[in-house]
Formats: C-alpha cells, sequence, structure tokens
C-alpha cells in the first residue's frame, strides 16, 4: 500500500482511527497523540492507572496495521537477553561441527509493547536504549538490524512506586511523546461496560501496511514549517532553562533542568504528524501548541518551588504556552511554506 499524496494520508489515518474505534472507546486525545507518535517515527510513553485499555490501544493499533508485534511484560528477574536475544551452540548432527546461531528476541518485531516498562533494573531498560535510538541489536560483537518501522510503546502505572525502577532521564528523553492516559468520561465508561460484558466482540482490521506507514513518515518529515513556526517552537523549548542560558525568569526557578534539543526536534516533528493526520499542507502554530504538553512532561523536572506551590510538570508547561507569546504572523506568505502549498 503506497501512500503518495496527503489526502492519502489522511484517509489512512482516519482507517485506522475507525479500526481502532472498533474496539477502543472513547480516548480520542490518547489515541491522536499514538498515531502523531507513528507517523513521526517516534516512541510513545503511555502513563495510567490499571485498567484504562494501555495494553489493548497498543495491541489494536499493530492489528490495524499489518506490523509485526510483540509484548515484552517487565519483571524484576527480566534480563537484557530475554529482549535482544542470545547466541545458542547448535550440533550439526551430520557433520558433529559446532555453530553459534544467535536466536532473535521479542525486540525484533516493528510494535515493541514494553509493558509496565518501570518494573525492571535499570540493566534491563537500557538494553532498549540502543533499538530505540539506533533501529539496532548489539550482540556477540554484530550489529543486527530491527525491522521498519520500528515503534516501542511502553506503558507505566503511576501508583504502587514500591518495587519499582524509575526510568532515567536519558531513556525518558528518547520517548517523543508521554501520553498521560486518563479516565473515560461517564458516556464512554457506560459504552464501555455495555461492549465488555456481552457476548458481542469487536476486532481491528489491517488497513494500512509497513510500506505505507514509511511513505506516511516520510510525507511527514515532508510537511513545510514556516521559519516563524521553528523559532516559536524554540522559545517554548529554551523557556525551560535556566536564566543565565535563556530560561524565561519567572519559568526557570521552578525547574531543576529543562527539555534539551531534542525536545526542539520532538516539538517540530510532533506537530508536522498533527498537520499531516488533519490533512494540511503545513505546520501552524496550533500544531506546535497541541503537542507541547506530551512533548515536554517528561523532560522537565519540577525543582523545590515548584513542589512547593503543588505545580506538576503540565502546569509548567502551561505556564511556558502562556508567558511566550504566540507570533501574529501570515505563515503563508513565508517563502517555505508558499513555495510548497503554491
Amino acid at each position: 500500500m503506497s501512500i503518495t499524496t496527503r489526502e492519502q494520508a489522511a484517509e489512512a489515518v482516519k482507517a485506522v482511527t475507525t479500526e481502532l474505534g472498533k474496539v477502543i472507546v472513547g480516548q480520542n486525545e490518547v489515541v491522536e497523540e499514538v498515531l502523531i507518535a507513528f507517523a513521526a517515527g517516534g516512541h510513545a510513553l503511555l502513563e495510567g492507572v490499571p485498567g484504562l485499555a494501555k495494553t489493548l490501544l497498543i495491541s489494536t493499533l499493530a492489528a490495524a496495521t499489518k506490523l509485526t508485534f510483540n509484548r515484552i511484560q517487565f519483571t524484576p528477574d527480566l534480563m537484557p537477553s530475554d529482549i535482544t536475544g542470545t547466541e545458542v551452540i547448535r550440533e550439526d548432527r551430520a557433520t558433529g561441527e559446532r555453530h553459534l546461531n544467535f536466536l532473535p528476541g521479542p525486540v525484533f518485531a516493528s510494535v515493541i509493547l514494553a509493558d509496565e516498562i518501570n518494573r525492571t533494573p535499570p540493566k534491563t531498560q537500557a538494553a532498549l536504549l540502543e533499538a530505540m535510538q539506533e533501529r539496532q541489536v548489539t550482540t556477540g560483537g554484530q550489529r543486527r538490524p530491527l525491522p521498519r518501522p520500528f515503534f516501542v510503546l511502553a506503558t507505566q502505572n503511576p501508583i504502587e512506586q514500591e518495587g519499582t525502577y524509575p526510568l532515567p532521564e536519558a531513556q525518558l528523553d528518547r520517548f517523543l511523546l508521554k501520553i498521560v492516559v486518563g479516565y473515560p468520561d461517564e458516556k464512554d465508561e457506560l459504552e464501555i461496560l455495555r461492549r465488555t460484558t456481552g457476548t458481542a466482540t469487536g476486532a481491528a482490521q489491517p488497513v494500512i501496511d509497513a510500506e505505507g506507514l514509511i511513505d506516511l513518515q516520510r510525507l511527514v518529515r515532508e510537511t513545510p514549517i514556516a521559519d516563524a513556526v521553528s523559532r516559536y517552537a524554540l522559545a517554548l523549548v529554551r523557556a525551560t532553562r535556566p536564566a543565565a542560558q535563556g530560561g524565561h525568569p519567572e519559568i526557570a526557578p521552578l525547574l531543576r533542568w529543562g527539555a534539551g534539543p531534542r525536545a526542539g526536534q520532538a516539538l517540530i516533528l510532533g506537530a508536522k504528524a498533527r498537520a499531516t493526520l488533519h490533512g494540511r499542507p503545513f505546520v501552524g502554530l496550533d500544531d506546535i501548541r497541541a503537542v507541547a504538553k506530551p512533548v515536554l512532561r517528561h523532560r522537565l523536572q519540577p525543582g523545590y518551588e515548584a513542589e512547593a506551590q503543588g505545580l506538576l510538570s503540565d502546569a509548567i508547561v502551561a505556564r511556558v504556552l502562556e508567558k511566550i507569546g504566540i507570533p501574529t504572523t501570515n505563515l503563508e506568505r513565508d517563502p517555505v511554506v508558499a513555495g510548497a502549498v503554491g
């Protein structure tokens, strides 16, 4: 399935959303953010209390996209080789010769569900770092490429923190988005009860394949962005840094540390993906603002002053959006946008 135009991209995303709707009730914002991560070619961390269909959403998305799917249940006794694979000695019965053969681990699939990733020690968490960043695994001195496309969709539980291992900042930064999965509203929850306590079951059908997703990712990167929008994204990121390094004087005191350059890359890629998903030919300021929280919330560390005021990362991002002025410019007149649209 080839996707060559933005109209085809929007139709493909609409088809995937329809298939997800056969199984997942509500959670429209969560679904869109997961699809943004897919379209941008990035990984996502989903956080929410048990029973909110985080695992079901990811497995259903894999079913709707014709991609190979593996689930890794993270536990305290999981070893790195349980994820990446290992070399075993096999004997040729005919000749008696022994050879080292590599047995691929579950990471060798296009969609990886890293379930409860914060329940395994850092040594095993780190086994995913190379896979997430380099799209490869090194075992026995050999680099083994992972399938394309490749997505890690991890889940973690914000409660029951005893016996868990919080992800280090270096690994959190590898996630394009951190998606907060909240409780459904009353109407959606009633529909969930109706669907899941009867005999009828819904199932997603595959509507896009790996080739189509790779085409979609290419279209996302080709989406034009005006210089004013890029500068706005940069201003949001720099506002979270210490005042001496360009941070906003009212925001910097609230943070122990702020977002790095990868946050700016994620803001622009996420905004490009959102514009493409909505069928728009260029990135708007609203696209940047819409992805600001999922991009920045896991890249900020609130300081003592923020904790004293009861401010969490989302509240600090909201302040950043409030303090940084929105440019007043006609984006369609930007040379990059005008050349692409015209």
